[in-house]
């Protein structure tokens, strides 16, 4: 075929000589660099870098930003981690000079409109998760997680529990950082195996639990999109062995406005800003991970809090031996509560409770309309998303969920998460843990369906076709177990 000189590399178009940008003649005295730098290490000869007009390099960096996908452009599956989409007026409004301007270090009497955000962000995850005391500092959900027990470990220690109280129950469909959490705190960790329907055995519970047990870590709904049906009953086993109940609420977006965490005996909780409340957070960040706990567990909370006081708006600092201190400078990642407060003052207690259902109905929209085109994994009402599996791919044509995403990837939407909750992606058991999120219309999710019955047409017709997919990116299939345990890194400056 015959290459385009814009989609190439750099270096392949590179021609001596070549410069977006000829600076004038010197007219102030030469500067030696060596002499400047006082004797700081530089190289023996310049690096070699490509040399290219500026049209090349223009067309060079849009055709890179082309080739990348994101929720802006097509419809991103992505279950568990939702990758929703981000409101461009959060974007906006956080741009504006009060923000971006504002620095830390300025007095308070300057900063009030700003910790007046922060204490009206924190009433309302009080209202929605129906627990009494809000900290924002955590910055993404696993701080989040750690967060909440750090201050269930300092109220331990608080009643001299904290020597005999060394283990944290968890499911087995929590959250995949709740054992690591756990760990990190210094708990010892027991799975409990869930129940066949994915929920929790209530007779493996009162088993577990004891006086060695500090508390429980649950993810409702969990990451099989199943609601939990006995949390009630759960709060009261975990009490009863005067154990905490700590719920991942990284899934909130399934309930949040209909079911108050806090009601059902939870003590604390922690959510996900960046993923409830729209903040972007790919590739990692920024994040924010609020807990909200019950009164017991408020005087462990991190410092400072901000308070509404007869005279204004402050921050606090409670009684430094009962606080675990900050888990994050400053006031945590204040532009991600930022955005979610606008996300949240603009749909309103309303707003967030139809958001809550809109995802749970467009996650079972889907669990019915392709019913028997693939097995699902637990096929009844579900949550927020919906785990289907390659079983019936697999046993008519060998066909596994890494085929089948990749196959996605030439209809122009990105793979949903296959890796998790079932870690074998062949033999049958591959997981396709789909999340259409409140924000996708009825449009785009026929389309998802009618490119999932296409494909698994396809896996009937010509396996070979969806073996080898993807077929329409720049970049062919990868053997991406190589590339991970055996990369072959290219640098052309690095090497010159």
């Amino acid at each position: 075929m015959i290459q385009n000189p814009a989609e190439k590399l750099l270096y392949e178009v590179s021609a001596p000589g070549r410069r977006c940008l000829r600076l004038p003649t010197l007219d102030v005295p030469k500067v030696d660099i060596k002499h400047a730098l006082k004797g700081a290490k530089l190289r023996a000869k310049p690096a070699v870098l490509p040399e290219v007009g500026e049209l090349d390099l223009v067309r060079h960096f849009k055709n890179l930003a082309q080739m990348n996908f994101s929720v802006d452009r097509n419809f991103y599956p992505l279950g568990s981690c939702t990758m929703k989409y981000n409101p461009k007026i959060n974007v906006t409004l956080l741009s504006l000079p009060g923000f971006t301007k504002a620095h830390p270090h300025l007095p308070e009497a300057d900063l009030q409109g700003h910790i007046e955000l922060m204490v009206t962000l924190e009433t309302w995850l009080r209202e929605i998760s129906g627990l009494d005391a809000v900290t924002l500092q955590p910055a993404a959900g696993a701080q989040g997680e750690m967060t909440g027990l750090m201050v269930i470990k300092a109220y331990l220690e608080s009643r001299g529990e904290a020597k005999t109280r060394t283990k944290i129950v968890i499911p087995d469909s929590a959250h995949g950082t709740n054992p690591a959490t756990a760990a990190l705190a210094g708990f010892d960790t027991v799975t409990l195996k869930s129940k066949p329907d994915g929920g929790v055995d209530l007779e493996a519970l009162k088993a577990a639990v004891g006086p060695d047990t500090a508390a429980m870590m649950i993810t409702n709904p969990s990451t099989l999109g199943v609601i939990e049906p006995n949390m009630v009953e759960i709060a009261k086993i975990l009490h009863a062995a005067g154990a905490q109940l700590y719920m991942d609420g990284a899934n909130m977006n399934a309930i949040q406005g209909v079911v108050r965490p806090g009601d059902l005996g939870i003590d604390v909780m922690h959510f996900n800003l960046h993923k409830t409340y729209s903040v972007p957070h790919g590739s990692g960040g920024p994040g924010a991970g609020p807990i909200a706990v019950r009164k017991h567990l408020e005087p462990f909370l991190p410092y400072p809090r901000p308070v509404k006081t007869d005279k204004g708006y402050t921050l606090s600092n409670p009684n430094p031996k009962q606080t675990i201190g900050k888990v994050r400078s400053f006031f945590g990642n204040y532009g991600a509560l930022v955005m979610a407060y606008i996300y949240m003052a603009q749909l309103g207690r309303e707003g967030v409770r139809r958001n809550g259902e809109n995802a749970t109905l467009n996650a079972n929209y889907l669990r019915a309309a392709l019913r028997g085109v693939y097995h699902i994994h637990n096929d009844k009402t579900c949550a927020h998303e919906v785990v289907f599996t390659d079983k019936k791919q697999h046993e008519e044509n060998d066909i596994s969920a890494l085929d089948i995403a990749k196959r996605m990837i030439d209809y122009g939407i990105h793979p949903m998460t296959i890796y998790f909750p079932q870690p074998n992606v062949v033999a049958g058991h591959g997981a396709m843990m789909v999340e259409p999120t409140e924000t996708e219309s009825k449009e785009t999710l026929d389309y998802f369906v009618d490119v999932m019955k296409k494909i698994a047409q396809e896996c009937k017709d010509n396996p070979d076709l969806v073996h080898n997919a993807p077929h329409t990116t720049p970049v062919a299939r990868v053997d991406e177990k190589s590339a991970t345990t055996n990369p072959q890194l290219y640098c052309a400056i690095c090497i010159a």
